[in-house]
């Protein structure tokens, strides 16, 4: 049976939501490897709009856009409220990149360091850990894991460079951050955490962050468990006998 893939998303546009780019790249690769994304984001309302022409952000005014109707935008079909998404409806878990991050589905561009993550992101993140189910996020979205798995996991990751202020924000949190180039990953063995920078490099082309990004997404699904089909009752057989 395919491998289900849950796909994490804030919206639409990298300025106020998920990375467009990121996130077409996690669900294109999925789609090549035969994998089923379940795409799935928060149903609360967009805290700020970005015009994404000048990079003015505007506080949200009513009525506000959801980041749940907005992340359909990306996901061009079923996607679902996030609150509905356990780990036992997963073989793994991929959240791309974009501001969406830090206004979504955590408080980071407000708080740095001390920022909350939202409580499902961390239900399942902390769930996937537990079950030993592979975690892949590109760029910001690693401050996410840092936040609610360093202190517990000291899980390794990845923000490009040791020096820009969400990598020693994440260092802080509890994350141990390696350096690495946007067309490579870094992988946490025992977490089973797999990061690319992405495009957290600000001038990375495109082709460059499509290697990093499709590197993340086969090293997730080539590490979550095969799904084991359901067994057939013998009376679904044809010319079994019926059960007693």
């Amino acid at each position: 049976m395919a491998k289900r893939v849950g796909v994490i998303l804030a919206g639409c546009g990298h300025r106020d939501g998920t990375d467009v780019a990121e996130a077409m790249i996690v669900l294109l690769t999925l789609d090549r490897m035969g994998a089923d994304a379940v795409c799935a984001a928060p149903d609360q309302p967009q805290a700020v709009v970005a015009n994404h022409l000048t990079g003015e952000l505007l506080p949200a005014k009513p009525p506000k856009r959801a980041v749940l109707a907005e992340a359909a935008r990306l996901a061009r079909g079923p996607i679902i409220n996030l609150a509905a998404l356990g780990d036992r409806d997963l073989d793994a878990l991929i959240i791309p990149g974009g501001q969406g991050v830090g206004y979504a589905l955590s408080s980071y561009v407000e708080k740095g360091e001390r920022c909350e993550v939202n409580p499902d992101v961390a239900r399942l993140l902390r769930a996937m850990l537990a079950a030993h189910k592979p975690i892949g996020v590109s760029s910001l979205a690693a401050i996410l894991v840092a936040r609610v798995l360093g202190p517990v996991a000291g899980v390794r990751l990845t923000l490009g460079s040791k020096h820009p202020p969400a990598a020693k924000h994440a260092a802080v949190m509890g994350a141990d951050m390696r350096p690495c180039t946007v067309d490579d990953v870094v992988v946490d063995q025992k977490a089973r955490v797999i990061s690319t920078p992405a495009s957290i490099y600000d001038d990375a082309p495109l082709r460059q962050i499509t290697l990093g990004v499709e590197k993340l997404v086969r090293t997730v699904v080539g590490l979550a468990r095969d799904r084991s089909p359901r067994p057939i009752p013998p009376t679904a057989v044809p010319g079994a006998a019926p059960t007693i």
